[in-house]
């Protein structure tokens, strides 16, 4: 695979052994990230120059209902639900979202697939193939058979989860190796929290928790389960946005996700505001109804945590993404500092989380290949473009004779 040279950006690695650099150098070499530093050398590689950048590690998207990408910014409105849709859908709706996702500077996205038997899964995983993303396909069908044709065709960058809100169903997961990742404290039809906590462990991923009390919470965090929440989506959506303070003060650190596109922005950039924004102000609530002794406020150093190697760690991955350190995957991204939507830099921590959008995404980088070269997506757009209007048209037609007879539903 070569060599690849980022050269003289300002290099936030997140990683406490590694450090920050004002002006760095990340050295790439088969796909991982082998040094960290100022002034590298390294003979027969690719040099690219990071002057006025902040290079740092992929977005990792810990939550996103791929499928759905047909229905962006339709918000609640009625539309297909998932059995409607053909393998070719669920292939272009998966390709499209990933794409976005790319361009955004998400390197990981976990694809939680209401849409995942047979022909469609197998749509889905070469979606995932064709992406160049490094993807979690959390099957949440209950098929979970290993050695059939689709696992095995799967692309190296992807890996497996069950997802499940019957706990019964845990058991058989677990002896298949997998982990689980599950939708819980957002109502009757997700992970039943009265019986959760004597099930809970380090493999298991849990999304939203919106309504969970003092005392479930308190079992996550005995228990080393993780948290991932989609604070846009949940607001948008009517959920009880789960106090982050609360996951502050217990020690758990979540990971950030998108959820749907239906209602929520395809980045998390806009996730990272939503969290920090939400978490300032409840406790700014708490100052103005005279409370004493409020908890400090979120730090961005915080935040962009939990949208890098707190969404890697909360789904598994944190050993091989999520940060710049050498060993771990080359999962990079060159983010542009010199555009007048956030020049001049004050603070390039401060600046990513509360200044910056897509517009400033340059390369991407998934196990050091370049999926995105200076902003341009190494993709046929074209392509992905035309089968997603396809797929568009002919689930409006779904949707329309639905209604029709009345037996429409929310996908």
């Amino acid at each position: 695979m070569g060599r690849t040279l980022i050269v003289g950006g300002c290099v936030l690695s997140l990683d406490r052994k590694v450090g920050n650099f004002r002006r760095g150098d990340v050295l790439i070499e088969d796909g991982l990230v082998t040094e960290v530093g100022e002034s590298i050398r390294a003979r027969d590689a690719e040099v690219i120059d990071a002057t006025d950048t902040i290079v740092m590690p992929g977005f990792v998207d810990t939550h996103r209902h791929l499928w759905e990408s047909l229905f962006r910014g339709i918000g609640s409105s009625m539309s297909p639900a998932a059995s409607e849709c053909t393998a070719d859908d669920v292939y272009a709706a998966s390709l499209i979202g990933l794409l976005g996702a790319a361009e955004a500077g998400i390197t990981t996205v976990v694809d939680w697939s209401e849409v995942s038997t047979g022909p469609h899964t197998e749509a889905a995983l070469q979606a995932h193939s064709d992406s160049g993303l490094r993807t979690v396909f959390v099957n949440a069908s209950s098929d979970w058979q290993p050695g059939s044709r689709s696992l095995d065709s799967a692309s190296p960058l992807t890996t497996f989860a069950a997802g499940s809100a019957r706990l019964e169903e845990w058991a058989a997961a677990r002896e298949l190796g997998m982990r689980i990742h599950a939708h819980a404290g957002i109502g009757s039809a997700h992970a039943d929290t009265s019986q959760m906590a004597p099930m809970l462990g380090a493999d298991v991923t849990l999304v939203h928790c919106s309504n969970f009390s003092d005392t479930e919470l308190d079992a996550v965090a005995g228990s080393g389960a993780r948290i991932v929440l989609t604070p846009s989506s949940e607001m948008a959506s009517g959920m009880q946005p789960l106090q982050i303070q609360k996951l502050v003060d217990r020690g758990i650190r979540p990971g950030l996700g998108v959820d749907t596109e239906r209602m929520a922005p395809g980045d998390l950039f806009a996730q990272m505001r939503a969290a920090i924004s939400l978490q300032h102000a409840t406790l700014f609530d708490l100052k103005l109804a005279g409370k004493a002794g409020v908890p400090k406020l979120l730090s961005t150093r915080d935040v962009i945590r939990y949208a890098t190697l707190d969404g890697a760690d909360a789904i598994g991955l944190g050993a091989e993404a999520g940060s710049l350190a050498p060993g771990k995957q080359a999962d990079v991204i060159v983010l542009r500092a010199d555009r007048p939507n956030i020049y001049p830099i004050n603070d390039a921590i401060g600046a990513v989380v509360w200044g910056m959008d897509t517009s400033n995404v340059d390369w991407v980088f998934v196990a050091g290949q370049p999926v995105m070269r200076n902003g341009v997506l190494d993709a046929d757009l074209d392509r992905a473009r035309n089968l997603a209007a396809a797929a568009q048209q002919r689930l409006k037609g779904a949707a329309r004779a639905l209604v029709e007879t009345g037996s429409g539903g929310m996908g």
